[in-house]
């Protein structure tokens, strides 16, 4: 019998393991994709799961694939440990096809090696709405709540390989 998602709790569920991908262009600016699935405007850089025998860095790269709709990039630095966040209350047992508390991610770097005009989020199963390139600063902002504490760990890792390339 399936429970609703106000009567989980987090320690019901497992993490679902994922990949974080932080695309940097030659700017030193960061790829980000306003969800389409969401009423709020949220922003986030791209993720997903890891499949079965896949490393995180396969997963990286086709992550990127099927959510910017490039493979332009190469791998600057994966993130020594694993960050985990829950998801919110209200959306356990909803989010994520119910299965999971929240995520266990790998984070990788990347510096995109294309131009713009590589990108293309009309994917076959699309997840963006709409993209921009984002000042590294800026992103704890426009992430939604329960993500902001990752994606500061993130940019802390990444800091140093995330400016612009000369």
């Amino acid at each position: 019998m399936a429970r609703s998602g106000s009567f989980l709790k987090h320690d019901d569920l497992p993490y679902r393991p994922c990949v974080g991908i932080m695309l940097i262009n030659r700017e030193g600016l960061v790829f980000v994709g306003r969800r389409i699935d969401q009423t709020v405007e949220g922003w986030q850089m791209p993720q997903g799961g890891i499949d079965e025998g896949e490393t995180p860095a396969e997963a990286a790269l086709r992550e990127l694939k099927e959510e910017a709709g490039t493979d332009k990039a190469t791998i600057i630095r994966e993130m020594d440990g694993w960050l985990n966040y829950d998801l919110p209350q209200h959306l356990l047992g909803i989010a994520l096809h119910g299965r999971y508390r929240g995520q266990t991610q790998k984070w990788i770097a990347l510096r995109f090696t294309g131009e713009d005009s590589d990108i293309d989020i009309r994917t076959p199963e699309p997840e963006f709405a709409q993209w921009k390139w984002l000042a590294l600063e800026a992103l704890p902002r426009l992430i939604v709540p329960f993500k902001r504490d990752t994606y500061t760990q993130v940019i802390a890792a990444f800091r140093d390989v995330a400016g612009p390339v000369a």
